[in-house]
């Protein structure tokens, strides 16, 4: 018992470190990027701070996976309230992750869904809400996220695809970047499908009324 208690209090602590770490300094690394690399993947990333980032890039994300970003504390409890109905009522669950959460997930966890990664999960979330600005939450989780086979963060994506800064990215390529996210090594932002256009056009719309006050 004694040495379960420690373990527990060890996996409690440990994060805190790489966390208030992360506060200032860039990720060197994700697990998903280890992961991809050992399967073959090489690894494109180019670390850029939100003020060069083009402002069309957080209104995207804000307006495609979280438009309360702003006003939680890293969960929308509504929106989990509601996928847990669902799941209970034998639908599929609807997406109730925010962008804090998929930050957390994204700079220290493997993709997967077990209740067991979902609670790690629940707690890092908590922790970087508790020590990280809205800000810093938007920059990292807009530099370390998938697009593409070894593309990871806005702007090794831009450049790749449009042949451009992110700071020069456009309210149109924002919203695509948006629109693959859920599957970004299936779709492509510069050769989409008729679902990722559609989407795409739905989250472009939505996108001046993105809050982002918080930043």
């Amino acid at each position: 018992m004694r040495i379960v208690a420690l373990a527990m209090i060890a996996a409690l602590v440990l994060p805190i470190v790489p966390i208030l770490v992360y506060r200032f300094v860039p990720p060197p690394v994700t697990p998903l990027m280890l992961i991809r690399a050992a399967g073959g993947a090489s690894i494109h990333k180019n670390w850029v701070p939100l003020a060069r980032l083009s402002p069309s890039l957080a209104r995207a994300v804000i307006a495609s996976e979280d438009e309360k970003f702003c006003a939680h504390h890293g969960f929308d409890w509504e929106a989990l309230n509601a996928s847990w109905r669902d799941w209970q009522a034998g639908r599929e669950p609807k997406g109730a992750s925010t962008i804090s959460m998929q930050t957390a997930k994204n700079l220290f966890l493997w993709p997967g869904r077990s209740v067991v990664r979902k609670a790690i999960e629940a707690y890092l979330t908590a922790l970087i809400e508790l020590t990280w600005s809205k800000a810093r939450i938007i920059e990292v989780y807009l530099n370390i996220i998938e697009l593409g086979d070894g593309v990871y963060g806005v702007d090794a994506a831009s450049r790749l695809y449009f042949n451009r800064p992110a700071s020069a990215v456009t309210g149109e390529e924002a919203a695509r970047f948006a629109a693959v996210l859920p599957n970004p090594r299936r779709w492509s932002p510069v050769t989409p499908t008729s679902y990722i256009e559609e989407r795409a056009a739905v989250i472009r719309a939505r996108m001046p009324g993105a809050p982002l006050g918080c930043l």
